[in-house]
């Protein structure tokens, strides 16, 4: 079975515990607030993602990482072997909409991922106003691939926007193992 590590990253407080556990369908700490420390790791298995009749499954490994920039001496460590990032952010806070570039350049250009490797997602929290329409993100987040999710209104909207993205991520896993594997031959 294939296996895929993608890290949920952002800043504190924007979502990123309560849309691995959506993801996932864990239902792991969805009471009350709670600060990650450091990182959290949920395995997530989906039979069949890809579409194809090969029965590939993949397990996915969600990296739920902390916001707090405390635990910045560890991302090295977190980043190591990832095939994904997802930068969540709440829009309706305008710091996030600056710290999502340092999110960006530490998780997605230090690392030799491509942007089609990264998704930004801006989570409305329960009772926002959620604009969808009025985000103007700066280069080079103007680039990505942005979601909006709101789990009250449009949760399988959501749910539908990251099975594509691990869709993406599956492919170019198996893209970079064919490529690995051609020129092991020739």
């Amino acid at each position: 079975m294939l296996r895929a590590k993608v890290l949920l990253v952002g800043p504190c407080e924007s979502g990123k515990t309560v849309l691995a556990n959506f993801v996932s369908e864990s239902t792991e700490g969805i009471c009350s607030y709670s600060p990650t420390q450091g990182v959290r790791i949920l395995e997530y298995e989906r039979p069949n993602l890809s579409g194809n009749n090969k029965g590939a499954g993949c397990r996915f490994e969600l990296w739920d990482c902390s916001g707090d920039q405390k635990f910045e001496t560890c991302w090295p460590a977190l980043m190591k072997d990832s095939h994904g990032v997802i930068i969540i952010f709440n829009p309706d806070l305008p710091s996030h909409l600056k710290e999502i570039e340092m999110w960006y350049s530490c998780f997605v250009q230090q690392q030799p991922l491509l942007d089609s490797q990264c998704l930004l997602v801006a989570h409305h929290k329960p009772g926002s106003a959620g604009d969808t329409e009025n985000l103007s993100l700066a280069y080079p987040l103007n680039k990505l691939k942005l979601i909006h999710s709101n789990l009250e209104e449009d949760p399988e909207d959501v749910r539908m926007e990251f099975m594509k993205y691990f869709r993406n991520i599956i492919t170019i896993i198996n893209e970079s193992r064919e490529r690995e594997e051609m020129s092991i031959i020739s």
